[in-house]
């Protein structure tokens, strides 16, 4: 829950975030604060209707609750609260005042650490000397030791500052996801690398022609897309997924692709990424990125799908193992492009060349499946013309 502006609220769900105005107006009191979990039907805020209006006139409406209806939520500004009890009268006799602690005094057991304190001192690494005792003649207990924190040494002039704030629920629940993902399958990564020269010389022929008659660019995602859905067809253990004992096979392929929104990582889905087109799977990436950015994704956009692209290289990262996104079973990867020398022909050259990464389940699939998935990647990638195009640029292109 979070709050957008005076009257309106924000429910963040699992996967999307709705906004909902207050049912009635009046004086708002909260009952939840801002990043706390809400359970369906539980009252988030009170509505005072009967309250003076500060901007004047008068509400005659009985007071009114907002509940959390999975998804319908009310809310708004917080009433203003009660002002603290005025202090006691200054003139108070000396007798009502609290008595002063007494200093304890110093014997041979100050600063003597208790044997379990010892102990727990002597795993954080920090000497006895450096902790006050609260313990009888200044004895360090084993609450002193625990409380205790190393020396980080002499601080400097800047600002030491801590800010604390709540994990948003799309946040904690990518978190959740990620976690299990690492826990309940047998996640691996193979690697492989692709010489993207091929699609340079094809984007730099056709990409003002293909944004001029389609509207949108000729970006590498609809390459890699092809590219998955040719190499699904041909290892289709990869767009499978385990349910109990039983492995579910897809004969479609639902692309999930994964996008950086305003409250984080969102993957929504394309849909029978096998029946679209260059054209279509641009159209599409960039209606589900537009969705994303202005927070008008629904959980339907990001459900269903079988197998996940994850485009790191935007963000400049060479090499990376990424997680699966469960309940499937393979994620690829790709990096940022970087011209490098490799041998060709029996000649050293310069080309763009990307690291490519498959994570995959090893339960359902085995080390040659993945391999020769990821390397199937590669071909397509580096003969795009002929396996990706059938050997026709402008009918591939729709130009």
């Amino acid at each position: 829950m979070g709050r957008k502006r005076p009257g309106n609220c924000e429910v963040d769900s699992d996967k999307a975030t709705l906004e909902l105005p207050a049912e009635a107006s009046g004086i708002i009191t909260l009952k939840a604060e801002e990043g706390d979990a809400v359970a369906v039907g539980e009252v988030v805020c009170l509505i005072d209707t009967e309250a003076p209006n500060p901007n004047g006139g008068s509400q005659h409406v009985n007071n009114e609750s907002s509940t959390y209806e999975g998804g319908d939520e009310g809310g708004g500004q917080a009433a203003e609260k009660e002002q603290a009890k005025s202090a006691p009268d200054s003139k108070s006799t000396s007798h009502d005042k609290a008595p002063q602690p007494t200093q304890a005094k110093e014997s041979y057991a100050t600063g003597t650490a208790s044997p379990a304190a010892k102990k727990i001192l002597d795993e954080k690494g920090i000497d006895a000397g450096s902790v006050k005792g609260t313990g009888r003649d200044g004895r360090i207990t084993k609450e002193d030791a625990v409380s205790a924190t190393p020396s980080m040494g002499t601080p400097g002039a800047g600002s030491r500052g801590v800010s604390r704030s709540k994990l948003s629920m799309l946040r904690r629940k990518v978190a959740e996801r990620l976690v299990s993902a690492k826990n309940e399958t047998a996640m691996l990564t193979t690697f492989n690398e692709a010489n993207m020269q091929p699609i340079f010389d094809l984007r730099k022929e056709y990409k003002e022609d293909f944004k001029a008659k389609h509207g949108v660019s000729l970006g590498f995602m609809s390459f890699f897309t092809k590219a998955v859905v040719r190499a699904l067809d041909l290892y289709p253990a990869v767009n499978s997924m385990i349910d109990g004992k039983e492995m579910i096979t897809y004969d479609y392929k639902d692309i999930s692709i994964a996008v950086s929104g305003p409250k984080g990582l969102m993957v929504p889905v394309i849909r029978n990424a096998e029946n679209l087109s260059f054209r279509g799977v641009e159209a599409e990436v960039k209606r589900l990125a537009l969705r994303a950015r202005d927070g008008q994704i629904t959980v339907d956009e990001m459900t269903g799908g079988t197998f996940t692209i994850s485009n790191g290289g935007v963000f400049g990262s060479m090499m990376s193992t990424p997680i699966i996104n469960p309940p499937q079973s393979g994620i690829l990867g790709m990096h940022n492009i970087i011209e490098r020398p490799i041998a060709e022909n029996g000649q050293v050259v310069i080309r763009p060349m990307m690291y490519l990464a498959l994570s995959y389940d090893h339960r359902i699939i085995d080390g040659k499946e993945s391999v020769g998935f990821l390397v199937a990647i590669k071909e397509a990638l580096e003969d795009p013309i002929n396996l990706l195009m059938d050997g026709d640029v402008k009918k591939a292109l729709e130009m």
